[in-house]
């Protein structure tokens, strides 16, 4: 335990072990998605695979109409919610996680700025010269956050709770970045118009925000118009999804002391109640604070979640991770788009961060977590090139031909394997050595 804030809080917060074993669960699930995929694209019925996802799906609401494929669908509509998610995660990780202290916050930050520039750095080495394939030096910067927590959940206890934390706000500082490279460089020819209106929108849910506006339905309509903004706009519309979850209030309507006060005194008088009359309502006031003590950020989040980990991650992964193996795989692995990122999620990644976290320790100007050695620490760069989600996502944004995409899809998939059980066997072995 520690003093924070004139409060004793653990150094493991409840929100981050539900946040941890969610996420880890969720992995679970992806793996199997992904495997399905897999086995259902190189199966007898794989024609049925590939036209499933071209199908074409109408929305319309009057003169506004949307005709997208499923694939699209998923990819441009689904995601934004995963990306609204992720935008939950970081907002709340700056103001009141572990990346709301600047010490705590340095190490890996630092780390994820490594983890980042290696991989593009190994990327463009391969693809520089190549200009159908030099755009998607982005696809190895990512980490999949699920797979690399799923992972060190198979560790137990052998790993410090410090190697955990850092892990998580490593990783969610690198979404951070992947956001911000999806947006400045994977976007289209933009519409002035479009987000003209779009900055409309924007206006009202920082407005919404600043008068504390708690309705969830408000957010979900205004954030609607967003997406459709961006949609149209030519900035990818996953983009929408973090800049709603920025506008999202952190505040609580009443405080800890007030819910506990009021909480106490309703149970009280549900035990002493003898009008069955005045039951439902002394309950509905205990659902009411209970509301009014969280924060609309807080209640999103703890409503996404089921939907984001057994829903849209598994339905982008059934989308996306299906690649059909013609040929000679190991072509496409040796091909530069394959070594590229490859080599980049596996040795990219690695020299990346632990050279960043080195040097950022050598200087003080950061410190490793408590417990944690410099072995754990070179295990964890190997589960930070689990690239998976993110890689895939930012593959099929980057690449305009089908060669292209199996090619990134099959070399995203043999590094995120070959680092998943590497990492593991290293953590592993270094926990054996650690108890001798």
């Amino acid at each position: 335990m520690k003093q924070r804030n004139g409060k004793l809080v653990s150094v493991m917060s409840e929100t981050f072990n539900d946040f941890f074993h969610s996420s880890t669960s969720g992995g679970i699930v992806l793996l199997v998605s992904t495997a399905i995929a897999l086995l259902w694209a190189n199966s007898a019925w794989s024609d049925g695979y590939f036209a499933l996802w071209e199908e074409n799906l109408f929305i319309g609401v009057g003169s506004v109409s949307l005709s997208k494929t499923l694939l699209h669908w998923i990819n441009d509509g689904l995601m934004v919610i995963f990306f609204f998610f992720v935008g939950l995660e970081i907002k709340r990780e700056i103001l009141v996680g572990e990346l709301s202290s600047f010490k705590n916050a340095l190490l890996p930050i630092i780390a994820a700025l490594g983890g980042m520039i290696g991989p593009a750095f190994i990327y463009l080495m391969f693809n520089s010269s190549y200009p159908e394939s030099s755009h998607g030096w982005g696809i190895p910067m990512a980490t999949d956050i699920a797979f690399a927590l799923g992972i060190l959940a198979l560790l137990g206890d052998r790993i410090p709770p410090g190697l955990k934390i850092f892990l998580t706000a490593l990783a969610i500082a690198d979404d951070m970045g992947a956001v911000l490279v999806i947006a400045l460089f994977y976007t289209s020819e933009l519409s002035l118009f479009m987000l003209a209106i779009g900055a409309g929108f924007i206006v009202l849910l920082l407005l919404a925000n600043k008068f504390n506006v708690r309705s969830t339905a408000v957010y979900t309509i205004l954030g609607i118009g967003l997406w459709f903004c961006f949609l149209k706009s030519g900035i990818h519309a996953t983009i929408a999804g973090v800049l709603l979850a920025m506008t999202i209030p952190v505040r609580k309507k009443i405080n800890s002391e007030h819910f506990i006060a009021e909480t106490t005194h309703a149970v009280d008088e549900l035990k002493n109640n003898q009008d069955p009359r005045q039951e439902n309502e002394l309950i509905h006031k205990v659902a009411s604070l209970s509301e009014d003590v969280q924060s609309p950020l807080h209640r999103f989040e703890h409503a996404l979640h089921p939907y984001i980990a057994f829903l849209i991650m598994p339905a982008f992964a059934l989308a996306n991770a299906g690649v059909k193996i013609e040929g000679n795989i190991v072509d496409a692995l040796l091909s530069p788009v394959g070594l590229g990122i490859a080599l980049g999620l596996i040795i990219g990644k690695q020299v990346g961060i632990i050279s960043f976290v080195w040097i950022a320790v050598k200087m003080k100007i950061a410190a490793l977590p408590k417990n944690v050695s410099w072995g754990m620490i070179y295990g964890t760069t190997w589960l930070c090139a689990i690239g998976f989600t993110m890689a895939l996502f930012i593959s099929s944004l980057a690449f305009t031909t089908n060669e292209l995409l199996v090619a990134g899809k099959i070399a995203i998939l043999f590094a995120s394997s070959i680092s998943a059980v590497v990492g593991l066997i290293l953590l592993l072995r270094l926990k054996y050595i650690d108890e001798k």
